[in-house]
């Protein structure tokens, strides 16, 4: 299952990702947002399991096996264009400002923004098409659903 995973994230396989491999997809995004400050703590664990529960409906122990699923897939796959064009390719545009709220929820639940992960959500935001005005409102509706604590230093805050 991996290696068909793996395939179709690396362009060796043709055909879309079916609704299934759409959740590893964005279960490995929000995995590599986590780690894009060189570290993924059990607050951004919890944190990708709540939000792959939250989208996909999933019960805490499905949403936890997918975030350890997705934590293997990411850290084989060469870059973030693979998840993002098999969401962006599976997602109406009106639902992708959620996912990449659900990304700074991922980022801002260890209490930190490094520049790190603000280029990731940058890059992240261009490449769904998600406008620069509705990637900066999720990321206040994520920095709103954190408290204050979550905000955390950082540009454009």
């Amino acid at each position: 299952m991996f290696k068909s995973i793996l395939d179709l994230l690396s362009g060796r396989a043709a055909q879309p990702l079916p609704p299934e491999d759409g959740r590893v997809a964005l279960a490995a995004l929000l995995v590599r947002a986590a780690r894009a400050d060189g570290m993924f703590d059990e607050d951004e664990r919890r944190a990708v399991a709540a939000a792959l529960a939250a989208r996909h409906g999933l019960d805490q122990a499905a949403a936890r096996a997918l975030t350890r699923q997705a934590e293997e897939i990411e850290r084989e796959a060469p870059d973030t264009v693979r998840f993002t064009r098999a969401l962006k390719n599976a997602t109406p545009y009106e639902e992708r400002a959620a996912l990449v709220e659900a990304l700074w929820r991922v980022i801002l639940a260890d209490g930190r923004r490094a520049p790190e992960e603000d280029a990731l959500a940058r890059q992240v935001c261009a490449l769904l098409g998600v406008s620069d005005q509705d990637g900066a409102l999720a990321r206040r509706r994520a920095e709103a659903a954190g408290g204050p604590d979550a905000r955390g230093p950082g540009p454009g805050s």
